[in-house]
Protein backbone atom coordinates (compact mmCIF):
# COMPACT_ATOMS: atom_id res chain seq x y z
CA UNK A 1 0.00 0.00 0.00
CA UNK A 2 2.93 2.59 1.36
CA UNK A 3 4.38 1.54 -2.58
CA UNK A 4 0.83 2.62 -4.30
CA UNK A 5 0.65 5.92 -2.22
CA UNK A 6 4.81 6.64 -3.32
CA UNK A 7 3.89 5.86 -7.01
CA UNK A 8 0.70 8.10 -7.01
CA UNK A 9 2.49 10.53 -5.53
CA UNK A 10 5.41 10.63 -8.00
CA UNK A 11 3.00 10.68 -10.81
CA UNK A 12 0.78 14.10 -9.33
CA UNK A 13 4.40 15.42 -8.99
CA UNK A 14 4.95 15.01 -12.80
CA UNK A 15 1.26 15.99 -13.55
CA UNK A 16 1.85 19.05 -11.69
CA UNK A 17 5.32 19.89 -13.23
CA UNK A 18 3.53 19.78 -16.80
CA UNK A 19 0.86 21.89 -15.69
CA UNK A 20 3.41 24.08 -14.13
CA UNK A 21 5.63 24.23 -17.81
CA UNK A 22 1.98 24.26 -19.10
CA UNK A 23 1.19 27.66 -17.30
CA UNK A 24 4.92 29.16 -17.14
CA UNK A 25 4.85 29.01 -21.08
CA UNK A 26 3.54 31.00 -24.04
CA UNK A 27 3.84 28.14 -26.67
CA UNK A 28 3.78 24.68 -25.99
CA UNK A 29 3.83 21.97 -28.94
CA UNK A 30 3.50 18.44 -28.84
CA UNK A 31 5.34 16.20 -31.43
CA UNK A 32 6.22 12.80 -32.08
CA UNK A 33 10.01 12.52 -31.93
CA UNK A 34 9.67 8.33 -33.53
CA UNK A 35 12.45 8.22 -35.88
CA UNK A 36 15.21 10.46 -34.33
CA UNK A 37 18.38 9.34 -33.27
CA UNK A 38 19.96 10.30 -30.32
CA UNK A 39 22.48 13.07 -31.65
CA UNK A 40 19.12 14.61 -33.75
CA UNK A 41 17.67 14.96 -30.30
CA UNK A 42 20.88 16.60 -29.00
CA UNK A 43 20.77 18.56 -31.65
CA UNK A 44 16.90 19.94 -31.55
CA UNK A 45 17.30 20.60 -27.90
CA UNK A 46 20.14 22.46 -28.52
CA UNK A 47 18.38 24.43 -31.76
CA UNK A 48 15.37 24.98 -28.69
CA UNK A 49 17.74 25.71 -26.18
CA UNK A 50 19.17 28.77 -28.64
CA UNK A 51 15.49 30.25 -28.10
CA UNK A 52 15.33 30.28 -24.88
CA UNK A 53 12.81 26.68 -25.16
CA UNK A 54 13.15 23.46 -24.38
CA UNK A 55 11.35 19.85 -25.01
CA UNK A 56 11.10 16.72 -22.70
CA UNK A 57 8.93 13.61 -22.96
CA UNK A 58 6.31 12.70 -20.75
CA UNK A 59 3.96 9.41 -20.67
CA UNK A 60 0.81 10.36 -22.50
CA UNK A 61 -1.80 9.41 -19.74
CA UNK A 62 0.24 12.10 -17.27
CA UNK A 63 0.06 14.28 -20.27
CA UNK A 64 -3.84 14.28 -20.58
CA UNK A 65 -3.95 14.66 -16.81
CA UNK A 66 -2.32 17.16 -16.32
CA UNK A 67 -3.59 19.48 -20.08
CA UNK A 68 -7.42 18.28 -18.66
CA UNK A 69 -6.52 19.90 -15.33
CA UNK A 70 -5.79 23.19 -17.32
CA UNK A 71 -8.76 22.60 -19.16
CA UNK A 72 -7.01 22.27 -22.65
CA UNK A 73 -8.24 19.80 -24.95
CA UNK A 74 -5.27 17.81 -26.27
CA UNK A 75 -6.24 13.76 -26.18
CA UNK A 76 -6.70 13.09 -29.68
CA UNK A 77 -3.35 14.31 -30.06
CA UNK A 78 -1.65 12.17 -27.53
CA UNK A 79 -1.67 9.07 -29.18
CA UNK A 80 1.53 7.39 -29.64
CA UNK A 81 5.00 8.97 -28.52
CA UNK A 82 4.59 12.11 -27.61
CA UNK A 83 7.38 14.87 -26.91
CA UNK A 84 6.43 18.64 -25.05
CA UNK A 85 8.09 21.17 -26.31
CA UNK A 86 7.83 24.61 -24.14
CA UNK A 87 9.27 27.99 -24.38
CA UNK A 88 8.26 31.64 -23.55
CA UNK A 89 8.63 33.30 -26.81
CA UNK A 90 5.12 32.72 -28.93
CA UNK A 91 7.05 32.05 -32.20
CA UNK A 92 10.57 30.92 -32.20
CA UNK A 93 9.70 27.29 -30.73
CA UNK A 94 7.21 26.97 -33.40
CA UNK A 95 9.50 27.72 -35.85
CA UNK A 96 12.76 25.61 -34.00
CA UNK A 97 10.46 22.25 -35.11
CA UNK A 98 9.02 23.43 -38.09
CA UNK A 99 12.55 24.20 -39.65
CA UNK A 100 14.10 20.93 -38.43
CA UNK A 101 11.03 18.60 -39.48
CA UNK A 102 11.30 19.96 -42.73
CA UNK A 103 15.06 18.58 -42.59
CA UNK A 104 14.55 15.47 -40.17
CA UNK A 105 10.59 13.45 -41.63
CA UNK A 106 10.46 11.71 -38.74
CA UNK A 107 9.78 14.61 -36.30
CA UNK A 108 6.10 15.03 -36.42
CA UNK A 109 4.39 17.97 -35.52
CA UNK A 110 0.58 17.53 -33.47
CA UNK A 111 -0.81 20.26 -32.42
CA UNK A 112 0.70 23.80 -30.78
CA UNK A 113 -0.63 25.81 -27.97
CA UNK A 114 0.09 29.58 -28.23
CA UNK A 115 -1.65 31.83 -25.19
CA UNK A 116 -4.01 28.60 -24.49
CA UNK A 117 -5.36 28.66 -28.27
CA UNK A 118 -4.54 25.31 -29.56
CA UNK A 119 -3.67 24.76 -33.31
CA UNK A 120 -3.20 21.59 -35.22
CA UNK A 121 -1.63 23.81 -38.04
CA UNK A 122 1.75 25.04 -36.75
CA UNK A 123 1.97 27.41 -39.83
CA UNK A 124 -1.24 29.06 -39.54
CA UNK A 125 0.21 29.17 -35.81
CA UNK A 126 3.11 31.14 -36.77
CA UNK A 127 1.60 33.45 -39.52
CA UNK A 128 -1.43 34.43 -36.71
CA UNK A 129 1.39 35.25 -34.36
CA UNK A 130 3.95 37.22 -36.35
CA UNK A 131 0.55 39.35 -37.96
CA UNK A 132 -0.19 39.86 -34.55
CA UNK A 133 3.37 40.70 -33.16
CA UNK A 134 3.89 43.36 -36.83
CA UNK A 135 0.27 44.91 -35.25
CA UNK A 136 1.87 45.31 -31.74
CA UNK A 137 5.16 46.46 -33.52
CA UNK A 138 3.17 48.95 -35.49
CA UNK A 139 0.74 50.48 -32.92
CA UNK A 140 4.27 50.99 -30.90
CA UNK A 141 6.16 53.11 -33.87
CA UNK A 142 2.85 55.00 -34.41
CA UNK A 143 3.09 56.02 -30.64
CA UNK A 144 6.24 56.96 -30.34
CA UNK A 145 6.28 58.74 -33.28
CA UNK A 146 3.26 60.68 -31.90
CA UNK A 147 5.54 61.23 -28.90
CA UNK A 148 8.36 62.07 -30.92
CA UNK A 149 6.24 64.30 -33.10
CA UNK A 150 5.12 66.28 -29.95
CA UNK A 151 8.60 66.18 -28.50
CA UNK A 152 9.86 68.42 -31.55
CA UNK A 153 6.97 70.66 -31.85
CA UNK A 154 8.48 72.63 -28.86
Amino acid sequence: MVANVNILAKKQEIIDEVKAKVEESTTVVLFDYRGLTDNESKELRVKLREVGADYKVYKNTLMARAFNDLNIDVNASLEGPSAFAYGSDAVAPIKVLTDFAKTHPALVLKVGIVDGEVSESMEEMVEEEVTRLMGRFEEQMKMQGISLDLYYQF
